[in-house]
């Protein structure tokens, strides 16, 4: 039996191909043969023929920044859950985050997560943490994670603070070709703060983060950087390669552009929230926990930045953030709640609505943003739709209008600020792994 994805609009921007067509695969999830506009390829009673006429066939969409909270806070998400949760969003992959309880800082939390991963419906790429426990202190062992195949490290959550346990994680990773991924934040500045700091935070009498926060310590790893390349201290290693998470100021994206300018391996993705919300946001909400999160929804002025991010192309990647909490630890005192929220299951929506329908960006730079850079940044193997390439995509149907509700939710908690929004835009299901998964009754 052979699965023939039919007169689909077939885009994959990383091949230029933007045109309809169908693809047939072979039971073992292996592309068999391409047919373009209304030719027609070989079938057998035994087929399963799936018409996506009116949908988009994508590559596999990929999440370099989630939280599944395996091990230590299952009450949360579970790998299981998570999973299920992106593959309902569209995601045939994502990228967790080692600050788990234990924190993934060794090759034995590769091993498990690797190990009670293997039979679920996504992929799960495992991020190292740059130092023992997070703490900053001392260096996680890099060669270890690479030899493990980990591509990438980070204290997310955290940012090191030490400029000279930075210039080590720098020099060693680079040693290692480690993507380092940045969680770029001042201390110092945001003890017991809540929300952005400005007039909101004012009026509601929450300590405010002021947003330059995230600017300083993306500066100073920046000027790292900018040191060890200029005096080739690095040689004979390869450059460093340093990725921002989560970025959220016109300030620091100011530096990223710079820093490209310059010649430094520098990327960055956004949140759906970030480039969809900001703190009046918050301050006109009822569910305010759901409004929290770091860095925190910034000022209207840094939303305008970041679609500005966008449109110009100095953002390089959406990332969801997914951060999934139990609904008492958002439903107390703000001061007490946890930040994040869950993002799998609407950044298609959102992306659509907020930036495509609005034409910040194109669809294909939408597909882009969501599966080919986060790949590529990554480096993991990229989509290619030819004959003899693994079958990796994503079906979404761009005029789907939607509405997000606690039940459709597949996530194990449903801490967001997107309940009962409506959308235009969602993914409709995955073929990976040579499974077929539909989030849409249609499609069956």
């Amino acid at each position: 039996m052979s699965y023939i994805f039919q007169q689909a609009r077939l885009l994959n921007p990383l091949e230029k191909l933007d045109r309809t067509g169908t693809i047939k695969v072979s039971d073992e999830g292996i592309i068999e043969a391409l047919a373009f506009d209304n030719e027609t390829l070989p079938s057998s009673p035994e087929d399963r023929i799936v018409d996506l006429r009116g949908q988009i066939l994508a590559p596999g969409l990929f999440d370099m920044h989630c939280h599944f909270r395996e091990p230590g806070q299952e009450y949360k998400e579970t790998l299981e859950s998570g999973s299920e949760a992106a593959a309902a969003g569209g995601f045939t992959g994502v990228a967790l985050m080692p600050n788990t309880k234990p924190v993934i800082d060794s090759p034995l939390g590769v091993a498990y997560i690797r190990h009670h991963a293997a039979n679920l419906a996504v992929d799960l790429e495992v991020v190292g943490a740059m130092t023992v426990e997070s703490r900053g202190e001392h260096l996680a062992p890099f060669g270890k994670f690479r030899s493990y195949g980990v591509t990438a490290i980070s204290d997310d959550g955290t940012a090191i603070q030490s400029s000279q346990i930075m210039r080590l994680a720098f020099e060693y990773a680079s040693n290692f070709d480690l993507l380092i991924i940045q969680h770029c934040e001042d201390k110092s500045l945001t003890q017991g703060a809540v929300m952005n700091e400005g007039v909101f935070s004012a009026q509601l009498g929450l300590k405010g983060i002021p947003d330059i926060s995230e600017a300083i310590t993306l500066g100073r790893d920046l000027l790292l950087m900018e040191y060890l390349q200029k005096h080739k201290l690095h040689e004979p290693l390869r450059k460093p390669r340093y990725h921002v998470a989560h970025i959220s100021t016109g300030a620091a994206l100011d530096l990223v552009r710079k820093a490209k300018r310059d010649g430094l391996a520098v990327t960055c993705e956004v949140t759906p929230h970030h480039f969809t919300l900001c703190d009046e946001s918050l301050f006109q909400a009822e569910d305010k926990g759901n409004y929290l999160m770091k860095p925190p929804l910034g000022s209207r002025e840094n939303l305008e930045a970041i679609l500005q991010g966008l449109a110009d192309g100095t953002i390089d990647a959406i990332a969801t953030d997914h951060a999934p909490h139990a609904s008492h630890e958002k439903e107390c005192p703000l001061d007490q709640a946890a930040f994040g929220i869950i993002g799998l299951e609407t950044s298609v929506g959102l992306t659509l609505t907020e930036l495509v329908e609005k034409r910040i960006i194109t669809i294909s730079r939408a597909i882009e943003l969501l599966s080919v850079n986060p790949r590529r940044i990554m480096k993991l193997k990229p989509i290619l739709f030819a004959p003899g390439e693994v079958a990796n995509f994503t079906f979404i149907n761009p005029e789907k209008e939607w509405r997000c509700t606690p039940e459709s939710i597949r996530s194990k908690s449903s801490n967001t600020p997107f309940l009962d929004r409506t959308m235009k835009g969602k993914a409709s299901g995955i073929f990976h792994k040579g499974r077929l998964l539909f989030s849409e009754p249609e499609l069956h």
